[in-house]
């Protein structure tokens, strides 16, 4: 059935799937509508096709099929539909003088000549810039928007499309659809090869069996990995592409001989690899091998005598491992110092910074992220920074990265949170050091590897070829912290003790999901805060859970927790959040510019570029007018996101435990539920656990913990480089 009329009012609308339910007033009366229509606003004059059902409840609906917006037809029809707030700048004094000035060919003018606008009163130079940027976009993305919806795209991915490639959306699409899958986040290879099979791609073309390689190789990557084993490949590929393994060998080949893609022997297993990650690993490999066998020079002191004096100044007394930790940065080009929380990793960095400088040798500090690097700052008194800050990384406006070659003016680098480097930032790293500077990692081996591909500072503590010192004995039991002690009884597959009277670590029972959703919800809204009258609810809590999906995801949690510790009636034009909501950044984005001021004031300078992978920040301000959502991160910046930028942000008051890596916070709570054993691993419990700084509270099922505890296969990594490491040092030898 087909209905013309115009949107009376919008009963209900999903922002992110463009779900709708509205009512159309047309000639006949009013219809009830439900169905995915992006960019619908009240007074939209729409032409609407679909299939009438009964509601059992709410009766006759139109479920639509398809719409298509038409321009109304008489002046004061268009007045209305220009007054409804589709074009920035243009409110209902604005469009009743352009309809008063150009009648019913507003459109047409607006197409051929938009300068004709200055003819109307009230339109400057400023306000027809706003009006050309909005109108412009608005028909273009109108335009991309039933191109790719007829292929099956949502309206949020036909967001990011146009986010990504601007008006040339379409033509890019129609010459290279599998592009999608590979540059716009949640657009998977299926989508991209159904759009494809529209557009006459055949189901053997070696142009989308070689892209379906590609997506799949770097989607392993995604999960961590650097390399995918050509048996798993050809398996899966047969399942994903429908057709034979020959042929994807075939292709593969293809994409071997033109360099797109390596193939090579690790451990017996034949991996394909990107190539991105197979420089990275064999050049990690080659830069370390150099370091072990550089010749150091003999620095001017002795390890022993500068420990004795350093005990007795510090008054404090070394274990015999932290001393051989000491003596290591000498005898040593690299040197891994790992240990759990409470083992001395700090005292060590402090010892090893003072005896550096004793030496007049130049050290520079640095960790993965810029919560790590604060942290680092203020437990040594020293300069820290992030990793990419301290390589000065970013990239040109062309899109080209540049930092990288650069060699740091340094005798010696510190990187803390180790575990946390995947293999293109470490690859940086020692691309950055001159030969015979020193390199000392400091992590928790027991801690989830990096998000990003790879397992480095494990594979290089297992590849037996570099410096190790594993520090045990735990000195903050003194402190009669329950979370040290119980991090340390969880990582030796022990149970916990919980619910300690006058301790810091909690378990309550939350029955079945929902009831543990809402226990959480709880503790964090009104009970915590009454035990603890300094917690703030917001900025000290951190829920952190194993998945994003389901009732205990972060997605669902963050929804409920955004109503209950951040209630706004307000509602913004391009974006869902409000002002006040706790986000966090969820990649690396080096052009994103930060400006430092004690106050909020604009056109402060802007000092420095990049916002990184798990920064955590609150929104202070959002400008419908310039569409930009302000961010104020770590107490001293300020970034400035645009609607193209945003899909950078997502909410943080529950966030994976992936993502907390290399973070403390106040107070943590952990949901607690039976899932797949893969995900549910003694590692990630003991990560989640060694983020508090004050209070664990685990809320859920207690099973569940049993069953974490007593899973110690942590989830499988196919990487390279410690094979890679042994290989060469058994030649050497």
């Amino acid at each position: 059935m087909e209905f013309k009329g115009t949107v009376k009012d919008i009963i209900f609308q999903n922002e992110e799937s463009g779900y709708v339910i509205g009512r159309l007033q047309h000639d006949e009366g009013i219809l009830t509508f439900t169905g995915t229509i992006p960019w619908i606003f009240e007074g939209q004059l729409l032409v609407m096709q679909g299939q009438m059902i009964k509601h059992p409840t709410f009766g006759n609906q139109l479920k639509v099929d398809r719409s298509e917006e038409m321009v109304p037809e008489s002046r004061e029809g268009l007045e209305k539909y220009l007054a409804s707030g589709i074009i920035s700048g243009v409110g209902p004094v604005t469009a009743k003088r352009l309809v008063d000035t150009f009648g019913l060919k507003v459109f047409d003018v607006m197409d051929e000549d938009l300068e004709q606008l200055l003819q109307v009163e009230g339109i400057g130079q400023k306000k027809l810039e706003l009006i050309r940027k909005s109108y412009e976009k608005s028909r273009e993305v109108r335009n991309i928007m039933v191109f790719l919806q007829s292929y099956g795209v949502t309206p949020k991915q036909c967001m990011k499309i146009y986010y990504r490639f601007g008006q040339n959306s379409i033509e890019v699409v129609r010459e290279n659809p599998y592009i999608l899958s590979k540059e716009v986040a949640s657009i998977g290879f299926r989508t991209a090869d159904r759009i494809a099979g529209n557009l006459g791609i055949e189901k053997d073309s070696p142009f989308r069996i070689q892209s379906g390689i590609d997506f799949m190789v770097n989607s392993f990557a995604g999960l961590g990995n650097t390399c995918m084993p050509v048996e798993k490949l050809l398996r899966d590929g047969a399942e994903t592409l429908g057709v034979g393994q020959d042929l994807i060998l075939d292709n593969l080949q293809t994409l071997v001989l033109n360099g797109e893609m390596m193939v090579e022997d690790i451990e017996g297993v034949q991996c394909a690899f990107t190539p991105v990650y197979w420089h990275g690993e064999v050049n990690i490999a080659g830069k370390l091998l150099a370091m072990m066998d550089y010749p150091y020079p003999k620095l001017p002191l002795q390890a022993d005598e500068f420990i004795e004096d350093y005990e007795t100044n510090q008054n404090i007394k070394l274990h015999d491992l932290q001393k051989e930790a000491v003596r290591g940065v000498l005898e040593n080009g690299i040197e891994i110092i790992t240990g759990g929380p409470g083992t001395g990793k700090t005292t060590i960095i402090k010892c090893i910074l003072a005896m550096l400088k004793e030496a007049r040798l130049k050290v520079l500090m640095a960790a993965p992220t810029g919560r790590a690097a604060k942290r680092m700052t203020e437990t040594t008194g020293e300069e820290s920074k992030t990793i990419h800050r301290l390589l000065d990384l970013g990239i040109t406006d062309d899109g080209d990265e540049i930092g990288e070659g650069g060699e740091l003016d340094c005798d010696c680098v510190i990187i803390d949170e180790a575990s946390m480097v995947d293999v293109i930032l470490m690859n940086k790293l020692l691309a950055a050091l001159k030969p015979g500077t020193r390199l000392i990692l400091v992590g928790d081996a027991d801690q989830l590897p990096s998000v990003g591909p790879g397992r480095v500072l494990g594979d290089l503590i297992a590849s037996g070829g570099v410096k190790v010192v594993s520090l045990e004995v735990i000195y903050r039991q003194g402190e009669e912290s329950m979370i040290t002690v119980n991090a340390h009884l969880i990582n030796e597959g022990k149970q916990p003790k919980l619910n300690t009277k006058g301790g810091d670590f909690f378990f309550m029972s939350g029955g079945d999901q929902a009831g543990t959703a809402d226990t959480l919800v709880e503790l964090v809204n009104t009970r915590l805060p009454r035990f603890n009258g300094t917690w703030d609810k917001v900025r000290d809590f951190q829920i952190l859970s194993p998945m994003r999906k389901g009732d205990l995801g972060i997605n669902r949690l963050n929804e409920v927790l955004k109503d209950i510790l951040n209630p706004s009636e307000e509602k913004h034009s391009f974006t869902s959040f409000r002002t006040g909501d706790k986000v966090m950044q969820n990649r690396n984005n080096y052009q994103l510019k930060s400006r430092f001021t004690q106050d909020f004031l604009p056109g402060t300078l802007q000092e420095e570029t990049g916002v990184f992978n798990g920064d955590v920040g609150f929104i202070v301000k959002i400008d419908d007018e310039d569409q930009i959502v302000t961010v104020f991160y770590d107490n001293e910046r300020f970034v400035d996101y645009t609607p193209a930028e945003l899909d950078d942000l997502e909410l943080a008051y529950a966030i994976t435990i992936h993502k907390s890596q290399g973070s403390e916070f106040p107070v943590i709570l952990i949901p607690l539920f039976m899932g797949p054993p893969m995900l549910l691993n003694r590692n990630l419990i003991y990560t989640a656990v060694t983020r508090a700084r004050q209070m664990v509270v685990l809320v859920g099922d207690q099973r569940a913990l049993q069953f974490m505890i007593n899973n110690d296969r942590s989830t499988e990594r196919y990487t390279s480089l410690g094979f890679r490491i042994k290989k060469s040092v058994a030649l050497l030898e």
